[in-house]
């Protein structure tokens, strides 16, 4: 506002009623930046959000793989946490990796370096076939499974099918058995007083339903699954170690023990010591190492997991589990 216009106003007696004004427009003028810069902070806050958001489902450029591209390498692949259908080391990912290994024509040798403590007994089947077909696909490609903390159950089974296996002193290798898990409820139910209804159209349909009493004959069923399934587990591993296992002499091998690499070493269980990186300069002569591990974008992650049904997470909660090799 104009000085003249002030000296009007102060001229008129219309002091107080300028001030008034000028306090009303000064505050005007000040909320309108205040809601300018809060404008432009929220925009830049969204853009961010968006950018990240976008980087974070783009599936990342593997810079290892790329830079080993054009010269030999050692291919790397890892089998990490359980091996379960909806998990990072699914037989999905583990073949699409170990296919993407053997068919690369610069791979001297593959590396499965394995911390696992087991898991589905069909994934790992899977797995286990899978890398005996393309052994037998590309003869010179050698695989050679390295145990670093666990390689157990399933997660041996794996390592079975490998040329050969190394681990460290430390590590802890074995655990060859079968296993399922449930809870009894029984005599929970009839303390609290509820009634459990279960309508089937099979005899033994509810046969592993927690809140119903064990029935000799279903017990002894499903004892005879999980010795078939074990059967099938010792088999595997016979074939892929041959007279490298001391099975004769340790029948105990088979008994769901677990040992240290070092005892490993000696039951046969394991060829020699060493790590990832020993195998990839001592044993492949390539010590560049180039990693064809798949890895999901957490976009794959969230499908999987809003893929998954109720019923499947009820069933797991409520008690009911198949065989696992873990």
């Amino acid at each position: 506002m104009s000085d003249e216009w002030k000296a009007s106003a102060a001229a008129g007696g219309d002091d107080k009623s300028w001030k008034l004004l000028e306090k009303t427009l000064l505050a005007g003028v000040q909320e309108q930046r205040r809601a300018r810069r809060w404008g432009i902070f929220f925009k830049a806050l969204t853009f961010i959000y968006l950018f990240g958001a976008l980087a974070l489902f783009i599936p990342k450029l593997d810079l290892q793989q790329s830079a080993g591209v054009g010269k030999e390498h050692t291919a790397l692949i890892e089998v990490r946490g359980m091996i379960m259908a909806d998990e990072e080391a699914s037989a999905d990912n583990v073949v699409s990796s170990l296919r993407a290994a053997f068919e690369d024509p610069k791979t001297k040798g593959i590396v499965l370096r394995i911390n696992s403590p087991g898991g589905s007994p069909v994934q790992s089947g899977y797995i286990y076939d899978e890398i005996k077909r393309l052994r037998g696909e590309y003869p010179d490609t050698k695989v050679y499974a390295v145990i670093s903390d666990l390689g157990a159950s399933g997660a041996y089974y794996i390592a079975s099918a490998a040329d050969q296996i190394y681990a460290d002193k430390a590590s802890l290798v074995g655990s060859i058995g079968v296993t399922a898990a449930t809870f009894g409820f029984v005599g929970v139910m009839e303390k609290v007083g509820v009634d459990r209804r279960v309508y089937t159209s099979g005899e033994h349909k509810a046969f592993l339903d927690p809140f119903q009493p064990q029935k000799a004959e279903e017990t002894q069923f499903w004892q005879g699954v999980l010795e078939t399934t074990h059967k099938q587990f010792i088999d595997s591993v016979k074939k892929g170690r041959g007279e490298r296992l001391k099975a004769a002499e340790h029948p105990e091998l088979f008994s769901g023990l677990i040992w240290s690499g070092e005892q490993a070493l000696e039951l046969g269980l394991v060829d020699a010591l060493g790590s990832s990186s020993f195998v990839a300069r001592e044993v492949i002569k390539a010590k560049d190492i180039v990693d064809y591990t798949r890895e999901e974008t957490p976009l794959d992650r969230f499908t999987k997991k809003l893929g998954a049904s109720v019923a499947e997470r009820l069933a797991i909660v409520m008690g009911f589990q198949g065989p696992s090799l873990r």
